[in-house]
């Protein structure tokens, strides 16, 4: 498989928005505590991400799809943790 600059500069912009996440992640399934985290915010972006996703597979750019199907997953697992623990 070959990736053009294009591509690479959207991996790794993806990355590292991505990434940013995995420590909010982690730290909300450890403690349980969401009191910091606007429930609106979160709702409001996790179907911004679901829209990126879709964009992402619709067009066909691999960097947008990856970067977003991720993003999603830890942004949801967010949302679950600050609606149930509410």
């Amino acid at each position: 498989m070959h990736f053009s600059l294009v591509d690479i500069i959207g991996f790794l912009g993806a990355f590292g928005t991505t990434i940013s996440f995995l420590p909010q992640a982690i730290k909300t399934i450890q403690t349980k505590d969401t009191s910091g985290i606007s429930l609106y915010m979160y709702i409001l972006f996790t179907m911004g991400t679901a829209f990126w996703l879709i964009y992402g597979i619709l067009i066909g750019s691999l960097p947008v799809t990856a970067a977003n199907a991720v993003t999603f997953l830890f942004a949801s697992v967010i949302l679950s943790y600050k609606i149930r623990y509410k």
